[in-house]
């Protein structure tokens, strides 16, 4: 490469499948420590997405314990697993993750369009660890915590989507992807009260990504994982609407929605006046010269301008 080149970005940066064989991860391990923050990412100057930087594969693969320890970080365990390694009883794990005790990080729907909810393994010892969490692992629930239990209290949808709006602001580089992030998790009946103008609305669309990928578009697992994404309870609606209306305000002052260029004015005809129509239509005679008459020209006047021969004798 020539002197005072400067590489493509490209070829410092690779592509999210090539960097998760390089980090010895699998897809999913991969797209969650980016989400969790253990592998920094940029955004493609091409708008592909996002891609991480040749420096954060070096600088991973120089930590100690690379890579079963970064593995390890984003180790996940289902509610079967995560009550063996909290050692409680599965429905125990369950009531406990309802109460927002324990915070999913992922779901998916399985074939009896059921929801299965996992959770950080570190996060879960961290929890079994803590002296303060002795009394809900073991012996009577608490009778506050039973009645909210009866209630019909599930907090674990809710929690989530507070984790996931974390994961797409971390990610968000732009005031309008911002917007669109908070925008992703309310109704859009709510978009339309909160951004009237119908090119903000549409340019906030263009950054509102949708919820995980659950099966094929408009399938029951897509539509679960549609109405999981929605927030549904009225202080988390009225704390997003409160948090949409100030990134909407900050992305207009950053950069104005575009929209369409606007017609060019044209101005009707002036009405002709009749004056003006009589002269448009009239043929102009210029009045006749004096002398011109007497001032014949060529052969055919100088023949004219002869008077009669005289008669021969």
């Amino acid at each position: 490469m020539p002197v005072g080149t400067v590489a493509p970005t490209h070829h410092l940066t690779l592509a999210p499948s090539r960097a998760a064989r390089e980090l010895g991860l699998k897809r999913g391990e991969f797209q969650l420590a980016a989400h969790l923050g253990r592998i920094r990412t940029v955004p493609d100057p091409g708008g592909a997405g996002r891609r991480v930087p040749r420096a954060e594969i070096d600088r991973l693969r120089a930590t100690e314990g690379f890579p079963e320890a970064l593995r390890q970080s984003v180790a996940t365990v289902g509610t079967t697993a995560g009550a063996a390694l909290v050692d409680v009883p599965a429905g125990r794990f369950t009531r406990l993750a309802r109460l927002g005790l324990m915070t999913p990080v992922t779901f998916y729907v399985n074939r009896y369009r059921a929801v299965v909810w996992h959770y950080l393994a570190d996060e879960l010892r961290e929890f079994a660890a803590d002296g303060k969490s002795a009394a809900l692992l073991t012996g009577r629930m608490p009778e506050g915590l039973r009645d909210q239990l009866a209630a019909g209290l599930d907090l674990r949808a809710r929690n989530w989507r507070g984790r996931h709006l974390g994961f797409l602001l971390r990610q968000a580089d732009d005031p309008w992807e911002r917007a669109g992030a908070v925008a992703a998790f309310l109704d859009p009946a709510h978009l339309v009260d909160l951004v009237p103008d119908p090119y903000e609305r549409s340019h906030l669309h263009r950054f509102r990504p949708g919820p995980p990928a659950h099966g094929t578009p408009e399938s029951p697992a897509a539509h679960l994982a549609e109405k999981i994404m929605t927030a549904e309870h009225p202080d988390e609606i009225g704390w997003l609407r409160n948090d949409l209306a100030r990134a909407v305000d900050e992305a207009r002052a950053h950069r104005p929605a575009p929209r369409p260029a606007a017609p060019p004015v044209r101005h009707p005809p002036r009405p002709i006046s009749p004056t003006a129509r009589s002269r448009a239509v009239t043929p102009r005679c210029d009045p006749p010269v004096a002398g011109a008459a007497e001032r014949p020209r060529g052969l055919l006047g100088r023949l004219r301008g002869r008077g009669p021969r005289p008669a021969r004798a």
